[in-house]
């Protein structure tokens, strides 16, 4: 990955981040021929994720930063170019987008935005948390791994709607499943209703603190007592990093993810947008998915294009 990030011709598309959906991107792009750089600034969740068995393919499992290490050198294998960093600013209109950065600085004629979201973390150290990801101690998508998980003592981070949807969802891979308060409990009767009937436990003293070792997870609770669990799943929600989507004034959907049509184009011509910034499964088949699309329309627009101005 090059961190030369003045490009002195007029590109095809410029695709802003460098996960499952920029990077495929890329690689649909450069084998359409296309002239086409990725700005990353090396922050994809795709990193956090130790081993995915959800990669068709991978029957062994793939790491998430093996996964991008491959898929950055299949786009540059086809002439995609890779820049570490952040893009801050972009301009203009359709056929002729600036994008500025420190020490970046691009002209193209169309722009896929694939960003991506951050989950939100509990308050532990940045080496702590890396630890117990890589241990199954620490999870963030029960979808990807709660096969992983099956049979074993598993908490739920988060004692409101959000976390007892994920705990009746684990509840399917285990049948020792606990929601932990991390401020305060905000389940209604009905969410009551259905964590008793699944058999999950409502941990009502707050967490003070998680304590992730060799033998499990220790979750201390406010009163001194402590829980001991095998791995646990927060269920905080996330981020979108949406701050050029809000500046080119894209419409959004859901709140804080970008709205696209059924082939990735935002409501602004020329900008398209693919992977978990596009509200849909956050999941990497899908962020894959999203991205052929978005690369085979902005071929196809930019051809269309062509043809007219002949």
């Amino acid at each position: 990955m090059s961190n030369s990030g003045v490009v002195p011709d007029l590109l095809d598309c410029l695709v802003v981040g460098g996960g499952p959906a920029g990077l495929t991107a890329a690689i649909y792009l450069s084998r359409f021929r296309r002239k086409v750089a990725v700005v990353d600034d090396g922050n994809s969740r795709a990193l956090w994720i130790p081993r995915s068995h959800n990669c068709s393919g991978f029957p062994d499992g793939i790491g998430g930063r093996e996964l991008l290490a491959r898929m950055k050198t299949q786009a540059e294998c086809f002439g995609a170019k890779l820049i570490r960093g952040r893009i801050e600013r972009i301009y203009g209109t359709a056929g002729e987008f600036r994008a500025d950065g420190e020490a970046i600085r691009i002209e193209a004629h169309a722009i896929v935005l694939a960003t991506g979201t951050v989950n939100r973390k509990p308050d532990i150290d940045a080496a702590t948390h890396q630890a117990a990801l890589d241990r199954g101690q620490l999870r963030y998508c029960p979808i990807c791994d709660g096969f992983e998980a099956a049979g074993q003592a598993i908490g739920v981070l988060g004692a409101d709607a959000r976390g007892v949807a994920e705990a009746l969802f684990l509840r399917t891979y285990s049948e020792d499943v606990t929601l932990l308060t991390m401020d305060a409990v905000d389940v209604d009767a009905d969410d009551l209703a259905r964590l008793n009937k699944a058999g999950i436990k409502l941990e009502r003293r707050r967490l003070a603190r998680l304590e992730f070792g060799e033998d499990g997870v220790s979750t201390l609770l406010e009163d001194g007592d402590a829980l001991r669990l095998d791995t646990v799943y927060p269920a905080l929600g996330s981020d979108s990093n949406d701050m050029l989507a809000q500046a080119l004034g894209l419409k959004m959907g859901d709140g804080c993810c970008i709205a696209v049509d059924q082939k990735q184009r935002t409501s602004r011509e020329g900008v398209y947008a693919a992977g978990d910034i596009v509200h849909a499964l956050d999941q990497i088949s899908v962020a894959m998915g999203h991205a052929a699309i978005a690369a085979t329309t902005l071929h196809n627009d930019l051809r269309e294009r062509d043809e007219a101005v002949r």
